[in-house]
This record gives structure tokens, sequence and C-alpha cells, in this order.
């Protein structure tokens, strides 16, 4: 089998990426109660998992490279899919389908807790904007200062 270091990556891939919708389905449960602690202790695994899908994308792309030289192809999933026997090119290309499918999975897991964190986050900007009113207008000196105040990173 030709491609068995190509198809070995997209097998390594698809186990990360699995991995990885699962942390982020636990991210978005987390975003969703507001549990700051737990989406915090999530990040670094999260993190972590994007390197090394990161890392396995680099080393697919190698041995892709590797192979279409080894085949002398041209560099590209039509070009050794061409060159491989019918059943190995198409246990290449279903492997290509399911990793564009979970990739699509991820961006969409990956945009929806943007979103949640954005609207978190416009959420807390506006109780502090309306804190920030109430205590200038209710301030017992009267002395109304406007201009930017100190506010927490966090935040």
């Amino acid at each position: 089998m030709k491609s068995r270091e190509l198809q070995r990556q997209y097998w390594d891939w698809l186990s990360s990426a699995e991995r990885l919708l699962r942390s982020l389905a636990e991210q978005t449960a987390a975003l969703t109660l507001r549990d700051v602690k737990r989406v915090e202790q999530i990040q670094p695994e999260l993190d972590q998992m994007m390197g090394r899908l990161q890392l396995i994308d680099k080393t697919t792309v190698a041995a892709t490279l590797s192979l279409a030289g080894t085949m002398d192809v041209e560099p590209s999933l039509r070009g050794i899919l061409a060159a491989l026997t019918p059943a190995e090119a198409q246990q290449v290309e279903s492997l290509t389908k399911r990793v564009k499918i979970v990739s699509t999975n991820l961006q969409e897991r990956i945009d929806r807790n943007r979103k949640l964190l954005i609207s978190e986050l416009d959420y807390v900007h506006g109780t502090m904007a309306i804190i920030a009113k109430v205590a200038q207008e209710q301030s017992q000196y009267h002395a109304v200062v406007s201009g930017p105040m100190l506010m927490d990173q966090v935040a």
C-alpha cells in the first residue's frame, strides 16, 4: 500500500480532531453556564490540541509531497489518486472527505464558541458602563470625573 503513511496521518488527524470537538463542546457548556473557572481550565487543553492538529497538518503535507515524489505525479490529491490502485484511491478519497467534514464541524464549533465569548464580553462591557454611569451620577461629592476608568484586564 503506497499511501499507508498518508492514511495514517489522516487517521491521526481525525482522532485528534474528535478529542478537540469534545473539548470544544465542554467549553460551550462552560460558556453557557458562565463557569469562568472551567473555561480557564479547558483553555490549555484546547491550545495543546490545536497545536497538535497544526503539527499533523504539516506532517500530512510532507507525506503528500513524499508520496507524490515517489510516484512521480503532481503533488495534489487528484494526481495521487490517479496514480493509486482504484481500491486504495477510494480509501484515500474517503478519508479526505471525512477530514473535510470534521474540519467543517470544528470550524463551526470554534465560531460558535467565539460568538458566545464575544456576547459575554459585550454583556460585561455594558454592565460596567451602566455601573460607571450610575456611580458618576450618585457620587456623594457630586464631582463628576469624565474620562477613562481603570478596569480589570479580564473585563
